[in-house]
């Protein structure tokens, strides 16, 4: 397999924290990138739009000075995430930012363009395109994007219904680029896994909601920790795009989790769907289906401390003693 682009090398462990719409913030951000994995938020989540600008600056210049007073240990990259999709009117304005700060890895969703791809390339970054099946690979690469996050089963947000074993095996079996795993990744073990099944990196969102720097409420916060697989909903009705939601939310909303009706994509709205008068995703709460694994509200280095040793324990306990190798 070719090797990695630069950029995504010497990862202290191989993950991507995942773009949390509203949630994600310049803390969370660089608190991903100090503890070396590849920290991402998505350029909506900066309001107003000017805000972005500041945002991409403050990100930069803290990773860089972290950098000057850590040169063995120095930061990884951080991502930000473009909606593609025709609802975006921000696209335009969010992409000249990008390019403006050269950001070093740009994850683009709900759509995938050439001329978006090309902007990103201009300047040396990279495209890593998210997926819920093989078609939409296939399009993501044929348009320009460096790699793909194939987004299986139980991943939070937007997500699809193909099984993680279906989802990388198709992928592979023509991709040998860049490839990230999304779906109920909450514990080191499933980092693994997820590398394992052919990926490059597993692709972690939810657990990361539950830590002191996420601009979430501390009842969502509350509810990843107190919750399990069996409290998510699969639904279109909020976005008009099927997601995972956490079912608390969606009852204090004053609905029935259990009897939702569907939404017309055609109406597909970050505000809230077609039918409903709670917003996705300020009242209703994504989550994806590995919230079990996250028992506590921590910080993000605590968190990602967790992950690399339950990784490097999984490894040790599944390989020969001489084979292990340690994680940073």
């Amino acid at each position: 397999m070719p090797q990695l682009p630069r950029v995504l090398r010497n990862l202290s462990l191989p993950l991507i924290g995942a773009p949390l719409f509203i949630i994600s913030n310049p803390k969370l951000v660089i608190e991903q990138c100090k503890a070396g994995i590849v920290g991402s938020m998505p350029a909506l989540n900066a309001r107003p739009a000017a805000q972005l600008d500041e945002w991409l600056h403050e990100i930069a210049e803290t990773l860089a000075a972290h950098d000057r007073a850590h040169p063995g240990e120095p930061a990884a990259p951080f991502a930000i995430n473009q909606i593609v999709h025709r609802s975006n009117d921000r696209l335009e304005h969010d992409l000249e930012m990008v390019v403006k700060h050269k950001v070093p890895v740009v994850i683009t969703s709900l759509g995938a363009r050439t001329d978006v791809n090309d902007a990103i390339h201009s300047y040396g970054g990279i495209v890593l395109h998210d997926v819920i099946n093989d078609t939409f690979a296939h399009k993501a690469i044929e348009k320009g994007a460096d790699g793909l996050i194939a987004v299986a089963a139980g991943a939070g947000g937007h997500a699809g219904v193909k099984s993680p074993f279906a989802l990388v095996q198709e992928i592979r079996r023509w991709f040998d680029g860049p490839l990230a795993l999304s779906g109920a990744i909450a514990n080191g073990g499933a980092v693994l896994a997820a590398q394992a099944l052919g990926a490059d990196f597993a692709y972690i969102g939810s657990a990361f909601i539950a830590t002191r720097e996420a601009r979430a409420s501390e009842d969502y916060k509350l509810a990843i920790v107190e919750g399990t697989s069996d409290d998510i909903v699969y639904s279109s009705l909020f976005t008009g795009v099927h997601g995972n939601y956490l079912k608390r939310s969606i009852r204090a909303a004053g609905l029935d989790p259990d009897n939702l009706p569907e939404s017309d994509p055609t109406k597909m709205s970050f505000a809230g769907g077609e039918g409903s008068k709670a917003k996705a995703w300020k009242d209703i709460w994504g989550s994806g289906q590995g919230i079990g694994a996250v028992t506590e509200v921590v910080s993000v280095a605590a968190l990602v401390a967790r992950l690399k040793r339950e990784y490097v324990e999984t490894r040790q306990r599944l390989l020969p003693r001489s084979e292990s190798v340690a994680v940073a």
